[in-house]
């Protein structure tokens, strides 16, 4: 029986998600409740459209010609919550030259994700907070997988762009940005660290879906606010 995963969306033109011109597989299921999270309608793992391996690959396969110096990232939701799926897709992928990168905050126990991570060229690594009570208030689970996902990919060398959404009042505090610089100083692995500005554009989403908004209020990090942030970070980030 074909492998079969669920999918929320695709983009075939994306260029913020790893290097290149990338063709996104959005898909569904996440086991995080981020409170900023800006696509909570990929929560849910009933939901999406089902596809086989075979048919998301042809998708992909179709605008080839335009990934040749970019890829294919799978993001989510959390798509090493798919397993089989995922790494049977990546396979796929790497038997047609093609870049590959996971999109994922680590939220899974490596038990379940070192061989995908192991097939993947690269990861973009959502770290949501260093201090574990606060990674709990922000996404409903602990940080630890993600920290030693982070620690593997040390180990192996794996290629990894770290991710970081500051949120106002609650990750956009110097301490908790210079803290963040000094603990990634040590990994090798990572070549690049991405600070990103939360954004309320997600937040029509929760109305749509008759969720709370458990940031209701809370305004757009301003672009002087991200350069302030930065400077702040790379100050303190030794590589």
């Amino acid at each position: 029986m074909a492998t079969t995963g669920r999918i929320h969306s695709f983009e075939s033109f994306g260029t913020l998600d790893g290097p290149g011109i990338r063709y996104i597989v959005f898909m569904q299921g996440c086991p995080l409740r981020c409170l900023y999270c800006h696509n909570p309608d990929t929560w849910d793992t009933n939901s999406g459209k089902e596809y086989t391996v075979s048919e998301v690959t042809a998708k992909i396969i179709s605008c080839k010609n335009y990934l040749r110096n970019g890829g294919v990232t799978l993001s989510g939701g959390e798509p090493l919550l798919q397993e089989e799926f995922t790494l049977e897709l990546l396979k796929k992928l790497k038997e047609e030259n093609l870049h590959t990168a996971i999109d994922t905050a680590g939220s899974l126990p490596l038990t379940r994700t070192k061989d995908i991570i192991d097939t993947a060229d690269m990861l973009l690594l959502d770290i949501k907070a260093l201090d574990e009570k606060l990674a709990i208030h922000l996404t409903g689970m602990s940080n630890k997988n993600t920290l030693q996902t982070l620690d593997y990919c040390q180990e192996n060398q794996k290629r990894i762009w770290i991710r970081h959404v500051l949120v106002p009042n609650v990750t956009f505090k110097e301490e908790s940005i210079i803290s963040l610089a000094q603990y990634l100083s040590k990994y090798s692995c990572i070549e690049k660290v991405e600070l990103l500005p939360y954004h309320t554009l997600g937040c029509h989403k929760f109305e749509k879906l008759n969720i709370p908004n458990p940031l209701e209020g809370t305004l757009d990090l301003t672009n002087q606010e991200l350069d302030w942030a930065n400077r702040i970070f790379y100050s303190h980030y030794n590589k």
